[in-house]
């Protein structure tokens, strides 16, 4: 989906609570990395278009960083959490995905991805109390009169500012562990005869057997929804609001789930009419690559070129681990470009270069790849 579709279905959805003619205030709820990256995208573009956009951001936030040029505002509020000690955690806790979690069967693997989940949740609900008990932070924001929040229901908070708020709000997001916000909030149909959950490593095309496990990747994660969903929230949910409520009850008044993903890549089921899919709207026209990157890629010939990043969280691996990466790439035929920030691997080939940063939308241009 093209960013000015992109554009259009957010300022539709913004024009039902705006005055003819005027621009909007969004109150934006963001999450930290590669959320934040997407997220900024469509901020961008409505600013762009003349709306005026607030971002609700700790202090101890890690890549929403206030004191960057930017024409989006900022408002940051003081939390006790700090940032070294947050961004550790995000650190810790992928690099467990990376190295940890695939060593564990089946029952091991879902228990730590548990314990992943519950350490981030725990330090979102207390980014969210930060919030909610700031009295003057909250006169502030309800003296400002938003129009609508836009938040990543990845990091629940966004729909209970909304509700204090009294404005509508639009999530942006791609996916919760085993579909469950989804599900439980947004009313999405998974049917497991057919639809894998995610992370799960299934395709559509299961085996009898397949779909058994298929089927206790859903009740594992239902279980798991409803610890997470009751025991962290629906007090908290309640207690603020002032009225016996829950998290999952909360979301669901969403007026629209943006989906970053394409609905061709991913599996057939069926959807809502408040949802929309909007992968590839970060995407920008390429441009030309630096003179050595672009002769190493060129060098390649017929076999292409590999671009090997771990994404925005991971800069840095053991050198064990870096060794065996280098040492698999060097045996495949095709030139790769990796994103890698540490100590050179000795096994490194011939064929693999080293990058602390890569041009990834330049990189993989297809008319470059033609």
């Amino acid at each position: 989906m093209s960013m000015k579709r992109t554009s259009v279905l957010l300022l539709i959805l913004l024009s039902f609570y705006f005055s003819s003619g005027n621009c909007g205030k969004v109150l934006v709820w963001p999450t930290e990395y590669s959320h934040w990256m997407n997220m900024k995208t469509i901020l961008d573009e409505l600013v762009r278009r003349g709306h005026e956009v607030i971002v609700l951001t700790s202090s101890a936030s890690i890549l929403v960083d206030p004191s960057k040029p930017s024409t989006i505002k900022f408002e940051v509020y003081p939390t006790s959490l700090s940032k070294d000690v947050f961004e550790a955690l995000f650190m810790k806790q992928i690099k467990r995905w990376i190295y940890d979690l695939p060593k564990y069967n089946f029952l091991s693997y879902f228990s730590h991805v548990q314990e992943i989940s519950w350490n981030y949740y725990e330090r979102i609900r207390h980014l969210c109390k930060d919030v909610v008990s700031n009295k003057k932070l909250m006169a502030k924001l309800q003296e400002s009169k938003f129009d609508v929040v836009l938040a990543d229901a990845i990091s629940p908070c966004g729909e209970l500012l909304a509700q204090l708020l009294k404005i509508p709000f639009v999530y942006s997001f791609r996916f919760s562990p085993g579909y469950t916000f989804e599900k439980y909030s947004g009313g999405f149909l998974f049917p497991p005869s057919y639809v894998p959950v995610v992370l799960s490593e299934l395709s559509k095309q299961m085996t009898f057997m397949e779909r058994i496990k298929n089927m206790l990747y859903v009740l594992y994660f239902d279980f798991w929804f409803q610890l997470i969903d009751t025991k962290n929230w629906d007090q908290f949910y309640s207690e603020v609001l002032g009225r016996p409520t829950t998290l999952s009850e909360t979301m669901g008044k969403a007026e629209m789930w943006l989906i970053r993903t394409y609905w061709d890549f991913d599996f057939p089921r069926p959807f809502l009419p408040n949802v929309d899919f909007i992968g590839g709207h970060h995407c920008k026209p390429a441009k030309p690559l630096p003179k050595e990157m672009e002769d190493f890629v060129q060098s390649s010939g017929g076999n292409g070129v590999v671009v090997f990043s771990l994404g925005s969280m991971v800069s840095d691996l053991t050198e064990e681990r870096a060794n065996v990466i280098a040492s698999a790439l060097a045996q495949i035929p095709q030139k790769v470009l990796w994103r890698f920030d540490g100590k050179k691997p000795h096994t490194l080939g011939p064929n693999t270069k080293l990058y602390k940063w890569l041009p990834q939308n330049d990189l993989l241009d297809i008319k470059r790849m033609l």
